[in-house]
């Protein structure tokens, strides 16, 4: 059986710490015992942007993502773009990009370098109030995966990003027809009642973790902004 092998640490802003780690070819992302994300299980964070893409109207769409973690949401969400798109990804961990630049600099390629993406080292939360504040353009899709599901895992901080209030900001910073699309490990009806309660027509599917319907079974909430 191969051994896991720690390549780095990253300290989480008001959380704990993450570690990545390598199992023979594949790498995971750990939150002390807990697999956030590795890359024998991307397929459900991807299909998080290729599904909800599919449904909005803009070719040239203006996305958020909450989250860069292995950047496989970021992606494939350029990979279905068009070329004027603006794609902007949130990210508060710093040393999460230096491991996109280092170590995983095989699966990161040069979208790091996409013209129509930025990445940006703060709250996904501040970048929907600018949406809402009119300091940025409203947004045609948000995309979280910040943590294993609608709950502050990470961070204590992220619960407010699921709470009736926040699904409210995130809905607000949506243009009409628009998107907020959440990961999850695992299913949350009472998730999907604030969904519906903050004023989002909330479709729920289940998506498996790897393609050809192998792998754990995972839940995407897409909740649409009439």
């Amino acid at each position: 059986m191969l051994p896991r092998e720690t390549i780095a640490t990253a300290a989480i802003p008001g959380g704990e710490t993450l570690t990545l780690v390598s199992h023979g070819r594949d790498f995971i992302v750990m939150l002390g015992r807990d697999e956030l994300m590795g890359t024998r299980m991307q397929f459900s964070e991807e299909q998080l942007a290729t599904l909800t893409l599919a449904e909005i109207a803009a070719s040239n769409p203006h996305v958020l993502i909450g989250g860069y973690g292995l950047g496989f949401t970021y992606r494939a969400t350029l990979g279905v773009v068009g070329p004027k798109a603006q794609v902007v990804v949130a990210e508060i961990v710093p040393d999460i990009l230096d491991w996109a630049q280092g170590p995983l600099a095989h699966l990161t390629g040069d979208t790091l370098a996409d013209p129509r993406g930025e990445v940006v080292l703060c709250d996904v939360a501040a970048l929907i109030d600018d949406a809402n504040d009119g300091t940025t353009s409203k947004f045609d899709a948000i995309l979280l995966d910040v943590d294993n599901g609608p709950d502050g895992i990470v961070r204590d901080a992220n619960d407010r990003l699921y709470t009736r209030t926040g699904l409210g900001k995130a809905r607000e910073a949506l243009r009409p027809g628009g998107i907020l699309a959440v990961w999850s490990a695992a299913p949350d009806h009472k998730f999907t009642r604030r969904l519906m309660d903050a004023g989002f027509a909330v479709d729920v599917r289940e998506v498996r973790a790897r393609p050809n319907n192998k792998g754990p079974r995972h839940t995407i909430w897409f909740a649409r902004k009439s």
